[in-house]
Formats: structure tokens, C-alpha cells, sequence
């Protein structure tokens, strides 16, 4: 049987398939962040005929101060659980399983975006937008860890079937994570430990609000690929850390200031990560990264580069990718 097409358990997440549908920002939402007849319609379409195992819905702002761009989905107050209900719903409804990722932009953050100070680990610039934000007191990290927690109560009670922490692509947490963005001296800072302080608490305060039986991923930048930033070293400590924490599935990226990395290409760039963290934790472990092709994906999971596929272009680009990827495959295993 196809490795792709075989179901697979993280906790108590059961997923028919091993395909994921990564998160992909749309800018579909409207402009106070709730879920538009536009985001729903984008989310059935690509869900039609529940091909795709797991959907992680983009990334979404935990508080305001944390909004990234016009256009993102909020989950920062009770006004907008009605709206993820619908949305979680379409979801279900086709067949596939559904999660969000909550996210903090953190120094990636624009006063022209949220009208607020942007903030981050350290007063260092930012290396998307340059510009030099405010550094989190141990108070403002307290609140960062209550908003995330908060928004992952919103996401269970609009029946999702999961929630994923973002710490990639140069967002607040990866930025915490990275050497190249924390330069702290209190306990948030240092070596790793210190460094994943910050996650450490906001997955303790994310499972006190969703409880224990909740399926809680997180998305980790495990590789800088910048002199200076975070190695594969620090993320097969902090995957470890992660896992004993309570994390269920671990979801691959790297690149500090995007997810597209010069000089990485094929398909699955992302597997030496995923491969040396799959072999240090005994959680699921998701690669993403330029799959275009069910062949790759299938041969990627027989190497036992990783334990699900994550297709993000391929799937934006053809919303019949998953369907022909899964017939194509069945038809091979006839013949």
C-alpha cells in the first residue's frame, strides 16, 4: 500500500492519510479578521472530496499587536470563534481534519498594520521590514503566553481538531529561538534552553486551556541557514524539549527570514532537517518544502525522511493536486 494513502495516529489526531495542506496565508479575511464568505469558499474548494488528510488553516494573530498583514485571520477575541466555526465546518465536512496555527508576528509586525509599536525578544531590526522593535519585558512575554492561550481556547470551542504554535519564518517565537534576534541576558536568552523558555510556556498555557487530550503541533524554523543563527543542533534539543512538553506533531521549516531558502531546491529541501529531528523524537515529524510531485512525497516517506507530506504550492496553484496524487497512486498499487 501507498505510504502516503496509509492512516497515521499523533495522539488522539487520526488522520486517514499522510498528506497535510500546510498553512498558506491567503488574505482572504476581512479587515477585522474574521473569517469572510471569501475564506470559506477558498477552503472548500481546496478541501473537495476530502483527499487531504490534515489542513493547518494559515496563520492567524493571537492579540493585536501581533497582526502581521491586512487580510489575516484573527483569533484575538470571542467575536470571531462564530466565524472559525464555519470555517472549521466547511472542513470537517469534506472530509479532511482541521487545524489552525496561531501566531504572534512580533517584530515582522508594521505600525501601519496594527497602529502599535512593533516588539521582539531583543531591540534588534527586524530583517524582513528593518525596522527595530521594542524588547519584551517579563511581563509582555507573560501576556504573549496568555494570548495564545487564549486563542487556542477559541480555536477548540469553534471545533477544530487541533492547534499549532507557529515558531517559523522569522515570526516572534522563531525570533526568540534565533541567536541572530535574542540577544537576552535574563532567563529568556542564552543557549537553547533558554531561547525555547518562551515556547515551553505557551505550550504549558495551552494545554491548561484545551486540555490534555487536544492535539497541539508546532511549526519549527529548525535551521537558520545563516552563520550566527539556529542549527539543526539547537532544534533536535528544542524538538526533544518540544515533544516532552506535550507537543504531538512537529511541523518543519526553516529560513529565518522567509521559507524560501537560496540554493536549497527538489523535492523535499527540508528533509535533512526533518530527517535528523524524525530520529530524536518520538512524535510524527511533517516535511514541507517544494513537493510538487505524489512520486516524491511516497519515496520521501519509504526513506522514512518524515512521517507526513506537507504540499503548500502545489495545492495552491491546482486544487485538484490531492485528488489526482491520491488516484494516481491507487491506480499504481492496481496495476
Amino acid at each position: 500500500m501507498s505510504v502516503l494513502l496509509k492512516p497515521i495516529q499523533a495522539g488522539s489526531l487520526l488522520l486517514h492519510n499522510r498528506l497535510v495542506m500546510p498553512p498558506m496565508a491567503t488574505g482572504k479575511s476581512g479587515a477585522d479578521g474574521k473569517v469572510s464568505r471569501e475564506l470559506l469558499d477558498y477552503y472548500a474548494g481546496k478541501t473537495h472530496g476530502g483527499y487531504i488528510g490534515l489542513v493547518i488553516v494559515e496563520y492567524s494573530y493571537v492579540s493585536p499587536e501581533g497582526k502581521a498583514s491586512q487580510g489575516q485571520l484573527s483569533a484575538a477575541d470571542d467575536g470571531v470563534v462564530a466565524g472559525l466555526r464555519s470555517l472549521a465546518a466547511v472542513i470537517r465536512k469534506n472530509g479532511s481534519r482541521a487545524v489552525m496555527q496561531l501566531n504572534h508576528a512580533g517584530s515582522a509586525a508594521s505600525v501601519d498594520v496594527t497602529g502599535l509599536t512593533p516588539v521582539g525578544p531583543s531591540p534588534i531590526p527586524n530583517p524582513r521590514r528593518g525596522d527595530r522593535p521594542r524588547e519584551l519585558t517579563a511581563g509582555g512575554i507573560g501576556g504573549v503566553v496568555r494570548a495564545f492561550a487564549e486563542a487556542a481556547r477559541r480555536v477548540k470551542e469553534a471545533g477544530f481538531d487541533g492547534v499549532e504554535i507557529h515558531s517559523a519564518h522569522g515570526y516572534l517565537l522563531n525570533q526568540f529561538f534565533s541567536p541572530l534576534t535574542n540577544k537576552r541576558t535574563d532567563a529568556y536568552g542564552g543557549g537553547v534552553l533558554g531561547r525555547i523558555r518562551i515556547h515551553l510556556e505557551v505550550i504549558e498555557g495551552v494545554r491548561e486551556a484545551v486540555g490534555e487530550d487536544f492535539p497541539l503541533l508546532l511549526r519549527l524554523g529548525a535551521s537558520d541557514f545563516t552563520p550566527g543563527g539556529t542549527t539543526i543542533e539547537d532544534s533536535v534539543t528544542a524538538a526533544k524539549e518540544f515533544a516532552k512538553a506535550g507537543v504531538c506533531i512537529l511541523d518543519i521549516s526553516g529560513g529565518f527570514s522567509g521559507y524560501t531558502v537560496p540554493g536549497l531546491t527538489g523535492q523535499g529541501f527540508f528533509a535533512p532537517l526533518t530527517r535528523a529531528i524524525k530520529a530524536a523524537v518520538p512524535i510524527p515529524v511533517i516535511l514541507t518544502g517544494g513537493i510538487t510531485e505524489a512520486q516524491a512525497a511516497e519515496r520521501l516517506l519509504r526513506e522514512e525522511q518524515a512521517d507526513l507530506i506537507g504540499v503548500g504550492r502545489a495545492i495552491l496553484q491546482d486544487s485538484g493536486w490531492a485528488r489526482e496524487a491520491v488516484t494516481g497512486l491507487m491506480e499504481g498499487k492496481q496495476r
